[in-house]
């Protein structure tokens, strides 16, 4: 147990005053936030308290799991809330869900819940449940009766030898669960936590990273599952006897990731808008908390409180919760195509893994530890993120993050499938949402280089191949490459809506190689096309950032030294940022074999900038920047196009469960 005692402001109610302001949140802002989150929860329970249904169409899985999640998801702030008051006054709070509890494992009641064996979501929500039911043993598990006890254990017991887990984040949900029944003499195995404990493992990569799964799935769970469970596995009961060396060697991991993850917050506290399960929102937060709880030596306490205030808050004051107090399926607002086909009502409650920080107690030293600002809000700043295949870029006069995206798909390694925007596009930000609509994923527009025939049929760029490169000077830019078969799709009319692009045939076009150097604001963007096998007369179409119309971001893409037909394209209904986004292209002739180049921004503001130039000579390419530097890459040469830069990164030829991951 890792919390002491402190104070409890009120019961089960909503308690907005100190929460508004506009310096640092103290401890109180955030119980604060935390208390009109949970403030709902009643008048969307049901009769036993069993389940929470919040309003809203009903979720891919059905009312059932809809409540089962709404329960299990607020159980998690309601954990937080009274392990960091120690059980003192929060005696409300922990009779409403103790008694929730007892109506959900009660196989009678009409307000059950879902059980593992009749639905894999409820495997998902266990995990949630025995990690609270372990974080507040005293003040919960030893007050509820022998009978509930058991039952609990019944309910939680189907996931031993259970072998249809999906194999990615999930696995810590079979390891939480049975090390809290070993802890309570229930079923549990040694050799489930042994395999789990080992593919774990398997998806640690460089730099600390995690791929959710076998293969480049690098996203929000890499900190909200594959660095957060193991932090608070360790502390559970009983884990320090079955952890072995995995407690300092998560711990160490954790460390350099945070280091990268701190770089991928904008200053207005936005997360990278990249990966599914979006509208887990403020659940970007968690990681950073774990930092603190593990006690990372790299990063102070302030400077990871403050990354995990800004996430949150960036939220809080742009519509999240609503005005009932209600996380809806959205990003601010509710927008409802951000979520993935399985997604219900309940579902956006795993935000609640933002606000782990509730758990220490007031006399903690993070609560005194001067803040220290995101590195965007400092200064400007270049980085390479080697596992994840991104170089990133930040601005602080806008506060804008930057990624060019070489290394990261969802799919497995040689499928050829449509490109997923959450995934597959050649860039993400803080600032700009992916387009998401219908369209959005069947046909890359925005962050895309496709070759598009006469008909305006577009190629994907999945199953790509991450390269070597870099610049003469990392401070003064980045750069990441990658290659791959440029492909039509014809898509299948079945699809399953959890992410990865869309399956159909596939048709191979051309092999393209594209190059990203960042610096600042700006982009330069380098294409060549080889093998073109399909016959049709192509162009290359490049496509910028998409951004809010009538807004004051700057989106511009030019091309350098070639003619081009510049165009925008406005799409409705397509983003959660905005009704209406632009996306600014540009289309060229394709030379094979010849490298062709744009010019690419993404601001704040307007501003009066000197032209970018470019010049390429014997596989050199050399830059001048609108602000006088200069940088001096050399181009993937045939040879290293036809090897992976990061070997570790592939697992070709492993199939990958795509399942109903959360």
């Amino acid at each position: 147990m890792f919390v002491k005692q402190t104070s409890f402001t009120g019961e089960f109610v909503a308690n907005d005053s100190s929460s508004q302001g506009s310096g640092e949140w103290t401890r109180d802002d955030w119980v604060s936030f935390a208390d009109r989150l949970l403030a709902p929860v009643r008048r969307f329970a049901s009769p036993g308290n069993g389940l929470v249904t919040f309003p809203g169409a009903e979720g891919g899985y059905g009312r059932a799991v809809d409540g089962l999640e709404g329960f299990a998801r607020t159980f998690l702030i309601a954990g937080f809330r009274i392990a960091g008051a120690r059980g003192v006054g929060v005696d409300d709070l922990i009779k409403f869900y103790a008694r929730g509890i007892t109506t959900g494992v009660d196989p009678t009641a009409v307000d059950r819940w879902v059980r593992c064996e009749e639905h894999p979501q409820a495997k998902v929500e266990a995990a949630s449940l025995a990690l609270v039911l372990d974080l507040t043993r005293p003040w919960l598990w030893d007050t509820l009766d022998a009978l509930t006890q058991q039952r609990v254990i019944d309910y939680l017991a189907p996931v031993v030898g259970d072998e249809t887990y999906p194999r990615n984040n999930w696995l810590w949900f079979r390891v939480v669960v049975q090390t809290f029944l070993r802890s309570v003499g229930g079923p549990w195995s040694q050799s489930d936590i042994d395999d789990d404990l080992a593919r774990h493992d398997s998806y640690r990569r460089q730099g600390g990273w995690f791929s959710d799964g076998d293969g480049r799935a690098f996203d929000h769970y890499a900190g909200w599952a594959m660095h957060l469970y193991p932090v608070l596995w360790a502390r559970m009961s009983g884990a320090d006897e079955l952890a072995g060396d995995h407690a300092a060697t998560d711990v160490r991991e954790l460390d350099s990731y945070l280091q990268d993850a701190r770089h991928l917050v904008g200053a207005d506290g936005s997360p990278l808008i990249q990966g599914r399960s979006l509208i887990y929102r403020f659940a970007a937060a968690a990681p950073f908390w774990a930092g603190v709880i593990a006690g990372v030596p790299s990063t102070s306490a302030g400077a990871l409180r403050h990354a995990a205030e800004k996430i949150v808050r960036h939220f809080d004051d742009r519509g999240a919760p609503n005005n009932e107090g209600v996380l809806t399926m959205g990003w601010h607002d509710e927008w409802r195509q951000l979520a993935q086909t399985y997604s219900g009502t309940g579902s956006p409650y795993w935000a609640a893994k933002g606000l782990l920080g509730i758990a220490l107690p007031a006399d903690h030293p993070v609560w005194v530890t001067p803040p220290e600002p995101l590195p965007v809000e400092m200064r400007d700043f270049t980085r390479i993120i080697s596992a994840s295949g991104w170089a990133v870029s930040g601005t602080a006069d806008d506060g804008i993050v930057r990624v060019a995206n070489h290394g990261t798909s969802r799919d497995d390694d040689d499928a050829l499938v449509g490109d997923s925007p959450l995934y597959a596009r050649l860039g993400y930000s803080t600032a700009v949402s992916p387009l998401l609509d219908e369209r959005g994923w069947a046909e890359p527009l925005e962050q895309s280089i496709s070759l598009v025939d006469a008909d305006g049929a577009g190629t994907h760029r999945s199953a790509l191949v991450p390269l070597d490169v870099s610049t003469d000077d990392a401070a003064i830019a980045v750069a990441a490459a990658s290659r791959w078969s440029a492909h039509l799709m014809s898509f299948a009319s079945d699809q399953q809506g959890h992410g990865s692009g869309m399956t159909g045939d596939a048709a191979v076009v051309a092999s393209v190689t594209a190059v990203s150097v960042l610096r600042g604001p700006w982009e330069i963007r380098l294409a060549k096309v080889n093998d073109v096998t399909h016959p049709g007369r192509w162009a290359l179409r490049w496509g910028g950032w998409p951004v809010p119309a009538n807004g004051s971001l700057v989106s511009t893409i030019r091309a350098l030294g070639e003619d081009a037909v510049d165009t925008t394209d406005s799409r409705t209904g397509a983003s959660p940022l905005a009704a209406v986004v632009d996306v600014p292209t540009v289309t060229t002739p394709v030379a094979a074999g010849t490298w062709h180049a744009v010019h690419i921004t993404l601001a704040g503001r307007v501003e009066r900038e000197n032209p970018v130039r470019i010049t390429i000579d014997a596989g050199l390419a050399s830059i001048s920047w609108p602000d006088n530097t200069s940088t001096v890459l050399r181009l993937p040469s045939a040879a290293s196009e036809s090897n992976l830069s990061h070997p570790e990164l592939s697992h070709p030829n492993q199939s990958r469960h795509q399942g109903t991951p959360r």
